[in-house]
């Protein structure tokens, strides 16, 4: 089996044509709670996101906003509500080629992620290295909260292995 091959094949298992639309996730209003929670997890208590009274009195913004890391944190699940994968797929991050964080998410906005797959690169345990495009919408904003190139391996079902 040629390389070429086995990537054709995977990629049809797992229904994925390059430069085709993944699916766009539904929308997730982004709560003063979520960004609170955020906030102590990664121990960041920065009063522009966590303390609306510093905001309306001193803040850039007249509102806290989310933090960069929360919106590009929810692209994981917005991927799973984008499209239904193939039973048995086995994906991980990878990491990223390009991430911006373009325009601030205030509190009480809906964000939803856009997937479109770019590019896949077989790998030497039959996996395969993939780039999607990601784009996290604000409703009724021009730009966009977060750009990015998204790696990700998967692990087709013909091919898994237990990991260890």
């Amino acid at each position: 089996m040629t390389e070429q091959y086995a990537l054709e094949s995977a990629l049809k298992e797992l229904d994925l044509k390059e430069k085709g639309p993944i699916g766009t996730s539904p929308w997730i209003t982004i709560t003063q709670e979520d960004i609170d929670g955020f906030g102590k997890v990664t121990r960041d208590l920065d009063p522009m996101h966590v303390d609306p009274e510093w905001c309306a009195a001193k803040g850039p913004f007249p509102t806290t906003i989310a933090f960069g890391f929360l919106s590009l944190s929810l692209i994981t699940h917005m991927s799973h509500e984008a499209r239904e994968w193939t039973e048995g797929t086995y994906a991980l991050n990878y990491g990223f080629n390009k991430v911006r964080f373009v325009a601030p998410v205030p509190v009480g906005s809906r964000v939803r992620g856009h997937f479109t797959f770019m590019s896949a690169k077989p790998r030497d345990d039959g996996s395969i290295l993939t780039t999607t495009a990601v784009t996290v919408e604000i409703d009724g904003e021009e730009r966009p909260a977060v750009t990015a190139e998204w790696l990700g391996v998967f692990y087709p079902p013909s091919i898994q292995k237990k990991l260890v």
